[in-house]
């Protein structure tokens, strides 16, 4: 026999993994020391969240970028972006992996959004004023900075999945009876 669809009760394991992953992530791209901006060939000037680095042949000034409204701005948003995205964890390890409790979906939904929102704003703050601020010449957002966007790419799927679990209560349970596209007469 072939089944086809969705495994629903692995969701209730691999929805958490993806939100871990995020917080992974977003640990990464907030404390990475380089890796948001480098310059062309990455040898006279990068940056990170916290501060930029000017020099070449090991011979580097390095300045931080909290003197700046907007970088303070930047770092907190992605800071309590991650806190809530903690938050979030939590709740989904509780309502998915202790117990069912699909009443707290739309919750964790609704935190989940709230990161995305502060994250993009956040994200899209960082460049805009470094381009307007430092930029000289060509410049990369690089690993880090990529690193921010793909927790914030997961936070967004992660909060499509807490909206549409509920109206999947039957199959997450395992009540429901399993469909086959075939069958041998």
């Amino acid at each position: 026999m072939f089944r086809c669809g969705i495994a629903y009760p692995r969701c209730r394991w691999i929805v958490p993994l993806l939100l871990l992953f995020a917080i992974i992530f977003d640990i990464i791209a907030i404390a990475a020391t380089s890796g948001w901006v480098e310059d062309e060939n990455a040898k006279s000037h990068y940056a990170s969240m916290w501060d930029q680095c000017r020099g070449r042949n090991n011979n580097w000034d390095c300045k931080s970028l909290m003197e700046f409204s907007w970088a303070q701005a930047v770092a907190a948003l992605m800071i309590i972006g991650l806190l809530i995205l903690i938050i979030a964890f939590v709740i989904s390890l509780v309502a998915l992996c202790c117990s069912l409790n699909l009443s707290l979906m739309p919750l964790i939904a609704a935190l989940l959004i709230l990161v995305v929102v502060i994250q993009v704003i956040a994200l899209i703050i960082y460049p805009v004023k470094f381009n307007e601020l430092i930029f000289e010449g060509h410049y990369y957002y690089t690993w880090a900075y990529g690193f921010g966007w793909g927790a914030t790419i997961l936070c967004i799927g992660c909060a499509i999945v807490f909206c549409c679990l509920p109206r999947y209560e039957d199959e997450l349970t395992g009540l429901t009876k399993t469909k086959y596209i075939y069958s041998s007469a």
